[in-house]
């Protein structure tokens, strides 16, 4: 890490003619959406939560599902709207330099802010549509909630009967292959990739980062808390997001 400036940073932005960014929890946690992992995040506060996220245990035990789904309903996803950080990706993809918005984030909250959803590669997939594990088929989430609210604790498919769980990415499910292929082909044609409140411990996402770096692309972390690339960054940014990109934006719309 040579580089700390956010002046020198957003003359970054302004010279790149393509910019990829990575996001993580952190940049939605200004729209009141808790972490996981962060000092308090929802693991850290509650470490049994955690089983409600394993595909196993969803699979295997109505009452994991029960829970579940009861937790989607009073999710905070449903309330939340963008902060500025997410404003500011959504500004700078009119300078037509942004050529991804890779997130880690279920949320949709890109989407919301004006990020084009082309743009945007959600490499955990979205807790706004439901998937079945039986047959595949996928139903916005708002379709589903309601049965929830009128008792259903734990929804079939209407197709086919089989189990149905949020379109995301639990722990022990694989990854949509596409969506990495993506992920990695964006990463490819960048010259500046920014991490952006990730704590860059969850992979294959963080080794996008690797990637980057391998092909000499410069990278910047934007994080409150130490991240294991800090030393491959060419610069780290400890400012507020939601502070700090409006500002590397701006610069960089030219």
């Amino acid at each position: 890490m040579s580089v700390t400036s956010v002046s020198e940073v957003a003359r970054w932005f302004g010279e790149a003619e393509a910019v990829v960014v990575l996001t993580g929890a952190g940049i939605s946690t200004e729209s009141g959406i808790p972490d996981f992992r962060g000092p308090q995040g929802v693991w850290t506060r509650n470490p049994a939560a955690q089983h409600l996220f394993t595909f196993e245990n969803y699979v295997a035990d109505p009452e994991v599902r029960r829970q579940a789904w009861a937790a989607r309903l009073a999710s905070p996803v449903w309330t939340a709207e963008p902060n500025a950080g997410h404003r500011a990706l959504a500004e700078f993809e009119r300078t037509g330099r942004l050529r991804a918005v890779l997130t880690q984030n279920i949320d949709g909250l890109h989407q919301a802010a004006g990020s084009s959803a082309g743009l945007v590669v959600e490499l955990h997939g979205t807790a706004r549509e439901t998937a079945c594990l039986e047959c595949g088929d996928r139903l916005p989430m708002a379709e589903v909630l309601p049965r929830i609210e009128t008792g259903e604790a734990d929804p079939a498919c209407l197709e086919c009967g089989g189990i149905l769980k949020s379109a995301t990415i639990s722990f022990g499910q694989q990854l949509d292959a596409d969506v990495i292929e993506a992920a990695v082909a964006a990463t490819r044609g960048a010259d500046l990739f920014v991490a952006i409140g990730t704590s860059l411990g969850v992979y294959p996402a963080a080794g996008l980062c690797d990637y980057a770096v391998a092909r000499g692309t410069r990278l910047v972390v934007v994080n409150a808390e130490p991240t294991p690339y800090d030393g491959d960054a060419a610069a780290v940014l400890r400012e507020p997001i939601g502070e700090v990109l409006p500002r590397l934006v701006a610069a960089g719309a030219r």
